[in-house]
């Protein structure tokens, strides 16, 4: 699976390369569950940087809150350039391709942060087919 490399490897490489992102999230410190179709993946952010980041099942007390999108969402959203609508996660929720569930506060409260965290991969080049 494409995902697996970009969130378990790439994600947690260019989220803590970026020092000017880590120190906007300093306050951070939660985990969080990214749903990509059948694929579970557990964030573990302190301070700003990704500590862990796991395949998992996510039982609900392992994590504050939940980001599920079926994995072609979650390919346009990665593209350099993702169309309209696809831009943005809020964009995702409005259009209902991205489900958030659980305690929302920590993505709330730092919106920006999570914002620029999920799009820290977008130039990774996705395999035909997956954009919108």
């Amino acid at each position: 699976m494409m995902h697996d490399e970009i969130i378990l490897r790439l994600l947690p490489a260019r989220v803590n390369a970026d020092d000017r992102l880590c120190w906007r999230g300093r306050h951070v410190n939660t985990t969080f569950l990214l749903e990509s179709g059948t694929a579970q993946y557990l964030i573990s952010i302190e301070k700003g940087r990704i500590s862990s980041v796991s395949k998992s099942a996510g039982h609900p007390d392992s994590y504050r809150f939940a980001l599920r999108a079926d994995e072609s969402v979650w390919g346009s959203f990665w593209q350099s350039h993702p169309a309209p609508g696809y831009h943005d996660i809020m964009a995702l929720i409005k259009f209902k391709r991205l489900k958030a569930e659980g305690d929302l506060y920590p993505l709330m409260s730092h919106l920006l942060y999570f914002k620029d965290v999920l799009a820290a991969v977008r130039d990774v080049p996705q395999p035909a087919g997956v954009h919108a």
